[in-house]
């Protein structure tokens, strides 16, 4: 069965920088599961390799959308196992690297073809969920209270999509999961980087600097604009802009400089909520991948050096290869 490494941990872990030197050191290419590098225009916040990193070794599954477009984890899985098939026939194993848990959970267990998206339903949820606050919610406790307890009250992007699955194909989403669902021809090698906590929250804070330092903050401001500019083209100026209602403007670091732009907080009180989240958001990640089986856990904590740490790897991969 062919091969495939994931090399996965929480945000700011260092994998990166070893990922790069473990695809050169394999002659091979690298297929990010990244939820938000998937996005263009979104480089400083989102950590994407630099242009001369990604010149080194090939990266799969970055820049791929403008960050106005709507995007999937169905859509993903479909537009990277044609990449890991190809990188097959070209005998090389692909290396996937990220932190978003539910693209890594649908490449190693499969994932469910649902209806397709109905714009026209969708916004007319949107307007209840305006009318009325928490509404969708209730709705979807009703209708499939299984994804519901899945998906918290304020993820309104995913309970659209739930409800959408309910009303489309007169049962539930979690129904259709089970159903569905068939895992991929591959053998999954999953190798997790960890640290210590205090010392990947201070790594986290040290990172968030530096971004800001790079130049987060115009980012997000031409990002703004830009997504304004699509919604005036789509729209016209019927309706009031948002840049809240695009999934893009919801990654941590965005959204925060977003209300910084507006007046609503100060920078500072922006970068803090940023360190903040960014945290909560590694803690998650952690959470999520200790529930998944079969991941080859590396403690790093205490190692800068990524070519001390592609050794640690090298330990790993040599007894399950």
């Amino acid at each position: 069965m062919n091969k495939v490494i994931i090399l996965l941990g929480p945000t700011g872990v260092g994998k990166s920088v070893v990922s790069i030197l473990l695809a050169k050191s394999l002659n091979t290419e690298i297929i990010s599961a990244d939820s938000m590098q998937i996005y263009r225009y979104m480089d400083i916040g989102t950590a994407k390799p630099s242009k001369e990193e990604r010149a080194i070794v090939k990266h799969h599954m970055i820049d791929i959308i403008d960050p106005s477009e709507a995007y999937s984890t169905g859509k993903y899985i479909r537009a990277v196992v044609p990449i890991i098939e190809e990188l097959h026939r070209d005998r090389k194993i692909p290396i996937v690297v990220g932190g978003t848990g539910l693209y890594i959970k649908a490449m190693t267990r499969g994932i469910f073809s649902g209806p397709s998206a109905d714009w026209s339903l969708r916004e007319e949820l949107l307007l209840m969920e305006e009318e009325e606050k928490g509404s969708l919610y209730n709705y979807l406790k009703e209708f499939d209270p299984e994804a519901a307890e899945k998906i918290t009250p304020n993820d309104t992007r995913r309970i659209i999509r739930a409800l959408e699955v309910c009303l489309k194909s007169d049962t539930s989403m979690s129904e259709i999961q089970k159903k569905l669902t068939t895992p991929f021809p591959y053998e999954f090698i999953k190798i997790g980087l960890l640290r210590d906590r205090k010392e990947l929250y201070r790594m986290i804070e040290q990172r968030v600097d530096k971004m800001v330092e790079e130049g987060l903050i115009d980012e997000v401001k031409k990002l703004t604009e830009t997504l304004k500019d699509a919604e005036t083209r789509r729209h016209g100026d019927i309706h009031p802009f948002t840049a809240s209602y695009f999934p893009a403007m919801q990654a941590i670091g965005y959204k925060e400089i977003a209300m910084y732009l507006n007046g609503e907080i100060t920078l500072a009180e922006a970068i803090r909520l940023i360190k903040r989240g960014t945290k909560r958001y590694a803690k998650r990640q952690f959470t999520w991948f200790k529930k998944e089986e079969g991941i080859h856990w590396i403690d790093i904590t205490g190692i800068y050096d990524s070519h001390e740490i592609l050794l640690r790897i090298y330990s790993v991969l040599n007894r399950l290869m």
